[in-house]
């Protein structure tokens, strides 16, 4: 039977020599985690379950990194929770003040997820991992608690749709801009329950925090999970983070697809958001005069090196817009060291701009950056739903950390061309 990239690695962790779509199945787990929100209700779970011990201490993840360091004493509490539990269970993976990340830059980084793996994470954009042509997909505390008490996890297998890339990217046009026009195109829910699997020779030129960045938000289309095909790229980043052996799994020349989409990557514009969803895109040249107030890069979705490095080429030696609040934040702490080395921390510093210790606080509506009323946001995250970083009538749009900058810039959404010239 003639299967996608993501039915062969389920089919190879349930055992079977092949899966259908609509199948359900019991896959072994490479890799279960969890964060500082999600994690104290997985172990709750856990605890109901009468399990004593975690089934493979080494697969298991937590991650301290939406509300730390602590905002307040619930935030500590929740983290506490955490701290004791990867204390009794001896997990050899848990990451808090000073050794933390945002979990979907530092997991990658780790080389704790790798190509071939399926992975669990109680979060939604778990799915970042399918860059590195592995399925992995977001799920509930109480699928965490299970996955962690049994070193399994049930799936009903997607269909999947084709995305065929070709050409390259633009200057100043980045994976957010692609699958930012990717969701305006199919919609918020134009992939429900599906693969979306990224291949041709456009995928092929995509640097992995493109790809990362693509199967970021995948979610955000509906996906189950989203993944691009494997290549050199992904072989050169896995010799330099995997610390385990890892398994190629390509589709069958005959798979079957719902759908399939061929985007030329040239044509593509630096692209918004608008509020109040992911699909809501139009590109900066239809962007008109929208005045901004806050300006956030950073988050598990362009928070990596590349991001800061578009963010400062365009910020250094300028000064962020009267009134406009600029915050960074590099995703772990190995990227905050390495802006420091490249000068991008003092970029930013002198243009004006805060720059934050790694969190996932502003992306969610819980510290470092809240809106008030009425208050506008261009930002590199992923959702920009009603409240989502504040009052229910802020507003959030969505852009590259290439626009963000121009935009913080500008004071207005604005074009990196339209900073630059």
């Amino acid at each position: 039977m003639p299967m996608t990239m993501s039915q062969k690695i389920l089919a190879a962790h349930a055992g079977l020599d092949s899966v259908e779509a609509g199948q359900l199945i019991l896959c072994g787990l490479d890799r279960i985690h969890g964060n500082d929100i999600t994690s104290p209700v997985a172990i709750r779970e856990f605890k109901k379950m009468g399990a004593e011990r975690v089934a493979n201490p080494e697969n298991v993840t937590l991650i301290m990194d939406h509300f730390v360091p602590n905002k307040d004493i619930k935030a500590a509490q929740q983290c506490k929770c955490c701290r004791d539990f990867a204390e009794e269970q001896d997990l050899p993976s848990f990451y808090d003040v000073g050794r933390m990340g945002i979990e979907h830059a530092l997991i990658p980084e780790e080389g704790l997820v790798v190509t071939g793996d399926v992975a669990i994470g109680a979060d939604s954009h778990t799915c970042t991992y399918g860059a590195l042509g592995a399925f992995s997909t977001g799920v509930g505390s109480t699928d965490m608690a299970f996955g962690m008490a049994t070193g399994k996890a049930w799936f009903k297998v997607p269909s999947a749709i084709k995305f065929v890339l070709t050409g390259k990217l633009p200057k100043y046009v980045s994976g957010k801009d692609l699958i930012l026009h990717i969701i305006g195109m199919i919609g918020v829910d134009g992939a429900r329950y599906k693969s979306m699997e990224f291949t041709g020779p456009g995928a092929h030129s995509l640097s992995m925090p493109d790809r990362l960045t693509v199967c970021n938000m995948a979610i955000e289309a509906g996906a189950k999970n989203g993944i691009f095909e494997v290549d050199e790229v992904t072989l050169a980043y896995e010799r330099e983070h995997a610390k385990r052996e890892i398994r190629v799994f390509k589709a069958d020349p005959d798979a079957v697809y719902d759908e399939v989409y061929e985007i030329d990557l040239s044509k593509l514009r630096p692209t918004v958001a608008f509020p109040h969803l992911p699909e809501n895109t139009r590109t900066v040249d239809e962007a008109g005069d929208v005045k901004i107030d806050q300006v956030v890069i950073g988050s598990c979705t362009n928070g990596l090196f590349k991001d800061m490095k578009e963010a400062a080429d365009i910020i250094r030696g300028r000064k962020v817009a009267k009134n406009v609040r600029a915050i960074i934040i590099p995703a772990t702490q190995d990227i905050y060291l390495k802006c420091m080395e490249a000068g991008y921390i003092k970029d930013f510093i002198e243009a004006g701009c805060v720059v934050s210790t790694p969190t996932c606080g502003p992306c969610l509506g819980g510290y470092m950056g809240i809106l008030a009323e009425g208050e506008r946001c261009v930002s590199t995250t992923n959702r920009n739903f009603v409240g989502r970083m504040g009052h229910v009538e802020s507003e959030v749009y969505l852009a590259s950390p290439a626009t963000a900058a121009a935009s913080a810039i500008a004071g207005k959404i604005a074009s990196p061309e339209e900073v630059l010239k």
